[in-house]
């Protein structure tokens, strides 16, 4: 069985936060760049829920650790790095462990 992938507008849904393409962009330009000491799920723009689910993802390894990983990237590094319109967007590091799913 193959492992569920899930993307940012499923994160964001999740999360439950407006969810659309141009939503989620704006998020990522009101809260980046993140300070680099601060993690994700300790970002003060999120409520308790939000932050559990976020912790959680990671510590577990969950289904939704790679999309909180790209969110996190993004909100780290919004300054260098920014999404091409319709393409998935993916770190560098995501890229080197995931070259399938990067089409490299």
């Amino acid at each position: 069985m193959e492992p569920l992938v899930h993307n940012i507008n499923a994160l964001f849904q999740q999360l439950g936060l407006p969810d659309s393409d141009a939503d989620i962009e704006r998020f990522i330009a009101v809260h980046s760049p993140l300070d680099r000491s601060t993690t994700l799920q300790n970002a003060d723009f999120w409520n308790s829920a939000q932050a559990s689910f976020l912790q959680e993802a990671l510590d577990d390894d969950a289904d939704w650790a790679e999309i909180v990983d790209e969110l996190d990237a993004r909100l780290h590094n919004q300054a260098t790095q920014r999404a091409i319109p319709g393409k998935a967007w993916l770190s560098k590091s995501c890229s080197s462990y995931l070259p399938e799913m990067c089409g490299y």
